[in-house]
């Protein structure tokens, strides 16, 4: 990746006072978070106001804690090495204002430090609207070999990373909003799609800005954000320092698959600093035993505005996720999609009429639904709420099986376009006879490989 220049430096005094200005701004260590940009409204913040040592609103936020998610890749998957705990030794409030994440070591040359998570995972631009996201951070303080393997970021994943420990990382998507290493005075930003390795989107690289200047980025305070723009065409992701725009990617940058994948659902907002991995090795390498532990990164507030695009208000609070359910299913009362025991292929995004559905599926993605009861009485058919904005020739079957997905399946119908992802028909489908208790399967075929339905919910009818 290249370094940018720097600007020439401005010989106009009034240019030397707006700079001072900016300066006197990004070293102000506590900001109100600002009013909503034009046309959007505010659906989430925090301005991290709690009491000096004391924790987060788990209500907001949750701990990431060890060296990687529960079945996920170990060390994050980028190869870094600090344990990620919630003590307040590592990640706390510090009374002015901010939040503070504070790697250290200990005297065996262990790393601890802290990541952690908004609990919402549905940020999200409807269609025709916008979503932008944004914080005011001071990078930590620290340079030169002192700063061997500082790794800081404000990121987001797709809301499908979580169900499954970003297993499916990175065709859900990574939008990487501001990342630093190994102290250099500078700030990345990138897009993860696609497959890994290579595919569309040069993994595990991703398709980024490249190193850009940040001057006084380690010293003050300065506001980075993402701006995803689905009122335009073709669509926009574009990145921000101090409210100016200095990154931008189109959906044409991609297959329109590989770009809906990344970005036409929700997502949730990830900060951390980790020690080590891949990135800064690539720039030096560290940590080494002159690293300096113990310098934080500072975050003044964390915000999440949305615009609409058809006129309805954004939501400001998390659409209900129906969880698998502990015991027996009622086979003839609804079942949820998105409270699936196990699936593949499929992604979990805000539904339109409430809650949330199981949208981007494409041939051979499934769906599993255990200890769904049947009785004794018989079933006369089964009705799926469904809906497609696939193109013209795109259509598939939407298939139940039970107890095996080799299994021959009890009931399909088959499925083209409703009209749209979000535009839903409740469809029946008949299917053979079955009592007792099974475990149940939504099976999708296809003869293309594009996505051709989301699903709402099932239920079964005597």
């Amino acid at each position: 990746m290249s370094r940018k220049r720097m600007r020439a430096l401005l010989a106009s005094a009034a240019a030397m006072l707006a700079v001072a200005a900016t300066a006197v701004f990004s070293l102000n260590a506590n900001a109100a978070v600002p009013p909503a940009p034009s046309g959007m409204s505010l659906v989430f913040s925090d301005d991290f106001t709690g009491a000096a040592g004391s924790g987060l609103n788990r209500s907001n936020w949750l701990y990431d804690i060890g060296h990687g998610y529960p079945g996920g890749a170990s060390n994050w998957g980028t190869g870094e090495v600090e344990y990620m705990t919630d003590s307040t030794n590592n990640v706390y409030q510090d009374g002015g204002g901010n939040l503070v994440i504070k790697p250290l070591r200990d005297s065996a040359g262990n790393w601890t430090s802290g990541r952690v998570e908004t609990q919402r995972t549905d940020f999200a631009a409807p269609t025709g609207g916008k979503v932008r996201i944004e914080a005011r951070i001071q990078q930590p303080n620290v340079s030169g070999a002192a700063a061997a393997g500082y790794w800081p970021a404000f990121w987001a994943l797709g809301a499908a990373a979580r169900p499954v420990g970003a297993t499916n990382w990175p065709g859900i998507g990574e939008w990487d909003i501001m990342e630093n290493i190994n102290g250099r005075e500078s700030v990345f930003a990138a897009l993860h799609c696609g497959t890994n390795p290579g595919g569309p989107c040069n993994e595990t690289t991703g398709i980024g800005s490249g190193e850009r200047a940040c001057s006084g980025c380690k010293t003050g305070f300065h506001t980075y954000a993402i701006e995803y723009d689905r009122s335009t065409s073709p669509e926009q992701l574009r990145w921000y320092l101090d409210g100016n725009n200095y990154f931008t990617l189109t959906s044409n940058a991609v297959d329109s698959t590989t770009w809906n994948n990344a970005t036409h659902h929700g997502m949730f907002v990830i900060l951390n600093v980790a020690i080590g991995g891949g990135f800064p090795a690539a720039f030096g390498g560290g940590p080494t035993s002159a690293t300096q532990p113990g310098v934080p990164m500072l975050v003044d507030y964390v915000a999440v505005w949305q615009s609409s695009g058809g006129g309805t208000t954004p939501p400001t609070t998390p659409p209900t996720t129906t969880p698998p359910p502990s015991g027996t299913r009622d086979a003839y009362s609804r079942i949820e999609a998105e409270s699936f025991n196990s699936s593949a292929g499929v992604q979990v995004e805000t539904c339109s009429e409430g809650g949330q559905d199981v949208g981007y599926i494409a041939n051979g993605d499934w769906l599993q639904f255990n200890n769904v009861n049947f009785g004794t009485g018989g079933v006369r058919d089964f009705v799926a709420r469904v809906a497609s904005g696939a193109g013209s020739g795109v259509s598939g079957l939407i298939e139940v099986r039970v107890d095996s997905r080799s299994n021959a399946p009890i009931g399909s119908f088959a499925l083209g376009g409703t009209g749209g992802w979000q535009t839903w028909q409740s469809i029946p489908g008949n299917v053979s006879n079955v009592t007792g208790t099974h475990t149940v399967y939504l099976t999708f075929t296809s003869g293309q490989s594009a996505d051709f339905v989301n699903v709402n919910w099932i239920q079964f009818r005597r």
